[in-house]
């Protein structure tokens, strides 16, 4: 931690504003992030997100999330038009036990439910986000037809107007749209959904439990977080899966769902990060699409 500073800077304002406490130091973590020590001995971080409603649609989220009482998220104390204030997660060791006890969590957030597939969470916005990118949190009543409206198409839309994704690539996503109704397995009730959840928003805490940042948090298809989790590897995902299944078993055939449930998470790294996700989303349109037969 830096040294001690009067709240000068606008995280720690923000810091100060929102804890009512005195700041003693602050810390630069990057561009974004801000780790700012208060006079009682705890640290937060405070986060600055200038895309419009980014901020609200975080805070948001990691509350809807923490109003479940399952999956560990960090206590929000405050947001503003541009900074979110939440507490720091001591971080330790990746263990199987945790993800053990990570999984059975996990099950109990889904379950938690949401309204409708796309619902914010209390006081989000519509407009909300998914790292950088702008996610529409529209409703809907039937999973496959919301999946290819509001998570799908708009972002193979997007990576095709870039020049990002080729015609063929294209065509085979939109064959798996169209499929979705057979593709998509048992029909499932809208769970509460982490919405980003890759290895880097899980954070293996000090206390023994996993910890859940960065939320593009709203009613989705419960096997949509787990695919994600699967398309950037995690440490000890096996426990992690084998602690859902026991808690909340999956609908037969789930694996082969995979490729279906990773179209939108890659869809969304080709329009940000470029040809080599596009290539990626191609993959697993033609793998959804044989797995169909």
């Amino acid at each position: 931690m830096g040294s001690p500073s009067s709240p000068s800077t606008s995280s720690a304002a923000a810091a100060a504003r929102f804890t009512g406490r005195a700041v003693t130091g602050e810390r630069p973590l990057s561009g974004a992030l801000t780790e700012v020590g208060l006079d009682d001995g705890r640290t937060v971080v405070v986060k600055r997100a200038d895309a419009p409603g980014a901020a609200r649609a975080e805070a948001a989220g990691l509350r809807w999330l923490a109003n479940a009482g399952t999956v560990r998220v960090p206590v929000v104390h405050g947001v503003d038009g541009r900074r979110l204030v939440c507490d720091r997660v001591a971080q330790g060791p990746a263990s199987a036990s945790a993800a053990v006890r990570f999984g059975r969590d996990l099950a109990g957030l889904h379950a938690a439910g949401a309204p409708a597939f796309g619902a914010a969470p209390p006081g989000g916005p519509e407009e909300a986000y998914i790292g950088l990118a702008p996610m529409r949190n529209v409703t809907g009543d039937d999973w496959p037809r919301w999946y290819a409206a509001h998570r799908v198409l708009p972002y193979l839309r997007r990576a095709v107007d870039a020049g990002t994704l080729r015609a063929g690539e294209a065509a085979d996503i939109e064959r798996v749209c169209e499929r979705l109704p057979e593709l998509a397995g048992p029909a499932e009730p809208p769970a509460r959904l982490h919405g980003d959840l890759w290895n880097g928003n899980v954070l293996w805490g000090a206390d023994g439990h996993v910890h859940l940042i960065d939320p593009a948090a709203h009613g989705g298809h419960r096997e949509t977080d787990l695919a994600m989790l699967r398309l950037f590897g995690c440490p000890h995902l096996d426990r992690i899966l084998a602690g859902y299944e026991e808690a909340a078993p999956l609908a037969e055939g789930w694996a082969g769902r995979v490729a279906v449930h990773q179209l939108f998470p890659l869809l969304v790294h080709a329009v940000l990060f470029g040809r080599g996700y596009a290539e990626q989303a191609g993959t697993a349109a033609r793998a959804a699409l044989r797995q169909a037969g």
